[in-house]
């Protein structure tokens, strides 16, 4: 089977769907004022990547260096995400989740992982069981995709 414009935008279609919403339930649970997907991005990559530079998670993201500083500023100012100078070189930043993110973002976590777990029950086995041997081929795509970029 050859993939399609229209196999491409039912994926897209579904997969943004999931996420927009899961994002707009898993908001009310979260303290705080609800941030932006690129912030959460951000602070996933640098949750993920303690220490990294402005430069490298802008590649990460696939985002312009200067969208990642603005960015990066915005989740200083809130006392999200820890901006020190790099001691190899000083004209560089080096990014680290605050506590106060890594609470937010294990709250946020249990509850997209508690809301998509119940609907997940509410599937019938055979919708589940199709959605795990999907999954290895929808991780390959992203890493095609990734590539591509």
């Amino acid at each position: 089977m050859t993939s399609s414009p229209d196999l491409a935008e039912r994926l897209m279609s579904a997969v943004q769907g999931v996420r927009r919403v899961v994002r707009r339930r898993v908001r009310a649970e979260v303290p705080g004022p609800p941030l932006p997907g690129a912030q959460v991005e951000l602070l996933r990559v640098v949750e993920r990547l303690p220490g990294i530079g402005v430069a490298a998670a802008a590649r990460e993201l696939g985002l312009a260096g200067n969208s990642v500083s603005t960015l990066v500023n915005l989740l200083v100012e809130a006392g999200l995400l820890r901006r020190e100078v790099d001691p190899a070189d000083r004209r560089a930043a080096q990014l680290d989740v605050t506590e106060a993110a890594r609470e937010r973002m294990a709250i946020w976590r249990k509850a997209r992982t508690g809301l998509v777990t119940t609907a997940l029950a509410r599937l019938s086995e055979e919708d589940t069981t199709v959605i795990t041997a999907a999954l290895p081929a929808l991780e390959r795509l992203m890493d095609v995709l990734k590539e591509e970029g």
